[in-house]
């Protein structure tokens, strides 16, 4: 079992990210999570990421604040406690169109051991 404090929480840059503050709450450390890690991400007025995808699926789920996310020609407005599984290779892009501070946590399988 690990416990981590929010306080002991270490910062982390995203690739193509923009107006995010990224922490790492869960994974990468001795006693942690053996499937997947867990962010948390921050993302100020007019922050957001992509267009992109990855080969692995993740989890967005919106705690505070509002996310608009763009895949495939449709748009939906994610908001507090609405969550997202985005499928291995879905492009997608993510903005957070308000003047507000949107916060998510992010799960995401660890990348695969060559």
């Amino acid at each position: 079992m690990l416990l981590k404090k929010f306080e002991d929480a270490r910062a982390y840059d995203a690739p193509n990210h923009w107006g995010c503050h990224g922490l790492r709450l869960q994974g990468f450390e001795e006693g942690g999570p053996t499937n997947q890690w867990v962010g948390f991400s921050q993302f100020l007025p007019g922050g957001g990421a992509g267009p992109d995808s990855t080969p692995f699926e993740k989890v967005y789920v919106v705690l505070d604040g509002e996310m608009t996310v763009e895949w495939d020609g449709h748009t939906e407005v994610l908001r507090a406690m609405d969550s997202l599984t985005v499928p291995p290779g879905q492009v997608r892009r993510i903005e957070n169109r308000t003047n507000h501070v949107c916060r998510m946590l992010v799960v995401i399988p660890y990348p695969p051991k060559d």
